[in-house]
């Protein structure tokens, strides 16, 4: 008989129908460990026997360090992330999407059916504190982006941002992404000094590159870190 469960393999929660997977009491099955493989030159998983798990799926596990904590947004985080975004609605005219309660809702409705992104609902303990997402997810390429990040404020300026960062770099580089891009409005100097002090290289200015939730027409800073250079070297 085939059973679905969700199975711990090299720290991440992975969902198998294998029905070689053992359970406590069966016997006669061997425990099968994880096996590593490539793919179409980006790593993947088999674990228990089942089907290779996608990058996507890997990219979208839950991540944890201590109180720290990362999970697949999800609609059970509506009502919890708006009270957070709630927190600063000044800061929103700088963002090229608002999360401000009015619109608020039809902004969630977006990142959480893009195709190409993951979004994480981020937890401080019990709280929900904010949010980030990868974008643009190229698996053939192995490049993706890190965006649409949100905390609120009493987490600004504590150390917050680089523990989140240094879970979802790490994470992309062990799922195979060689080159991870950071972009940033160019009126935003508080999160391009944030990504100078994570060590990522900033590579010019994409000019007009966007038009904002406000009308503005918004000169990006294209920030990166490739996966050989994580983590920077201290001193």
């Amino acid at each position: 008989m085939t059973r679905t469960v969700r199975v711990l393999v090299d720290g991440y929660l992975l969902p198998s129908s294998s029905s070689e997977l053992p359970f406590p009491g069966q016997p006669g099955k061997a425990t099968r460990g994880p096996v590593n493989l490539l793919f179409g030159g980006v790593a993947g998983m088999r674990a228990g026997g089942g089907d290779s798990v996608s990058v996507v799926d890997r990219l979208g596990a839950p991540m944890a360090q201590g109180e720290l904590r990362l999970d697949p947004l999800a609609e059970a985080h509506r009502d919890r992330l708006k009270a957070a975004c709630g927190e600063d609605r000044e800061i929103w005219p700088i963002y090229a999407v608002s999360y401000d309660p009015e619109q608020f809702d039809a902004s969630f409705d977006s990142l959480i059916s893009r195709p190409n992104g993951q979004a994480f609902a981020i937890f401080d303990g019990d709280r929900l504190a904010g949010m980030s997402a990868y974008l643009g997810i190229e698996p053939e390429r192995g490049v993706l982006e890190i965006g649409n990040t949100y905390y609120v404020p009493a987490l600004r300026g504590t150390g917050f941002n680089r523990r989140v960062k240094d879970l979802m770099i790490r994470r992309a580089i062990d799922c195979g992404f060689r080159r991870i891009e950071f972009r940033v409005d160019s009126r935003n100097l508080r999160s391009q000094a944030a990504m100078t002090k994570l060590g990522a290289v900033r590579e010019g200015v994409i000019r007009a590159e966007r038009i904002t939730w406000t009308g503005h027409v918004r000169d990006t800073v294209l920030f990166s870190i490739l996966a050989n250079e994580w983590p920077p070297r201290s001193g």
